[in-house]
């Protein structure tokens, strides 16, 4: 098989590269660079595709004695993920650029650039694992469950796990993984991992968004519309969020307040207690499907979120997803990706969150 293998200048990436090539495929290894103006370091473990990192992912190319290319993917992702993640936040909802990243680079221009090369498949560092099913091939968890990554591939189609490999989805740890990067003598094993937001390097989301948007500085209000506070932008607050609120009424039974929904239109932020957070169903228009979302018995709402159970419905051109026990602090924007037992049946964008039972309005 021809492989196209993502290498992101870390060790996962650098791991999958060797396996594939222990495999007996015919590798090839590229970089992406996804931004004009890259950084040459790294900034601790905030971000990655940094100079340095194409300088890594090249060095084990060349112990693999494999080909390695960097590719300029730099617009397609500004116009696709930057500005989904700008435009999301605008509107005052939640979203996840790690999906959109997976959605709209690594499983289609990169996939698409690869098929018309004549690779058979494009290969990434995820812990995540594609089993041939009865009914065709099916995406589930990874054997490292703490590190499994198959949340964020839920916005794959059929025809491109069709030609997806991810070489460490039997991987029993992060560690082996590293053992096993520096027994074959990559730099990389030692290597911090990224986290954030790769195009947000310092981890400062507000100040980006503050740059690019108006946030929208209005009130803080309690869900009576009793005004609590001020701030100078609503849509750097997301659901759920606790910090930052800076009240200058403080809650008569002197408990912490939430931020229970945030209101582009007036620049309203609004606060609650800690159980108005409890979420009994979601709902989006906006779906994916790798398998009958009916038959899910469980849904997982962030990447290391635990799953829960629920039920599934279609109405229209809708998904309706059903709570067995409520969960909190769900945001619109957010993605619910659907499982039932290990296998991954597809992904929801969050439109709206349905209050669970019992919670006052």
């Amino acid at each position: 098989m021809k492989v196209l293998v993502a290498m992101s200048g870390g060790v996962d990436s650098s791991v999958a590269a060797a396996r594939a090539v222990e495999a007996g495929h015919e590798v090839v290894g590229v970089h992406l660079a996804l931004s004009r103006h890259r950084a040459t370091l790294r900034e601790g473990s905030r971000g990655c595709c940094t100079v340095e990192d194409a300088m890594d992912a090249r060095r084990v190319a060349d112990r693999l004695g494999i080909p390695f290319y960097v590719w300029d993917f730099s617009e397609r992702f500004a116009q696709t993920v930057v500005r989904d993640f700008i435009d999301e936040y605008a509107a005052g909802r939640t979203p996840n650029p790690c999906l959109r990243c997976n959605e709209e680079i690594k499983f289609a221009a990169l996939l698409d650039r690869a098929l018309a090369l004549g690779f058979d498949a494009v290969a990434t560092g995820h812990y995540a694992d594609v089993v041939a099913g009865p009914d065709g091939l099916e995406l589930h968890r990874a054997a490292a469950g703490p590190k499994d990554q198959s949340y964020v591939l839920g916005v794959l189609t059929p025809q491109q796990l069709a030609h997806a490999y991810f070489p460490l989805g039997a991987a029993a740890s992060k560690d082996d993984v590293r053992a096993e990067a520096a027994a074959r003598g990559f730099l990389t094993a030692t290597k911090p991992d990224s986290h954030d937001i790769c195009f947000i390097p310092d981890g400062d989301t507000r100040g980006y968004l503050a740059e690019r948007i108006d946030l929208g500085a209005g009130e803080i209000v309690d869900a009576d519309g009793t005004v609590l506070g001020e701030h100078d932008g609503a849509l750097a607050f997301t659901v759920g969020q606790r910090k930052g609120l800076d009240l200058r009424v403080p809650a008569a039974d002197g408990r912490p307040r939430f931020v229970l929904e945030v209101r582009p239109a007036n620049g309203q932020v609004v606060v609650g207690p800690r159980e108005a957070l409890a979420v009994g169903g979601i709902s989006g228009a906006r779906w994916s499907a790798l398998g009958p979302l009916t038959d899910a018995t469980e849904v997982q709402v962030r990447a290391h979120a635990q799953p829960v159970g629920c039920r599934v419905r279609i109405e229209g051109a809708e998904v309706v997803i059903d709570l067995i026990e409520p969960i909190e602090g769900v945001a619109p924007g957010q993605s619910a990706v659907l499982y039932a037992g290990t296998r991954v049946l597809g992904q929801v964008t969050v439109d709206r969150t349905l209050r669970a039972a019992g919670v006052p309005a």
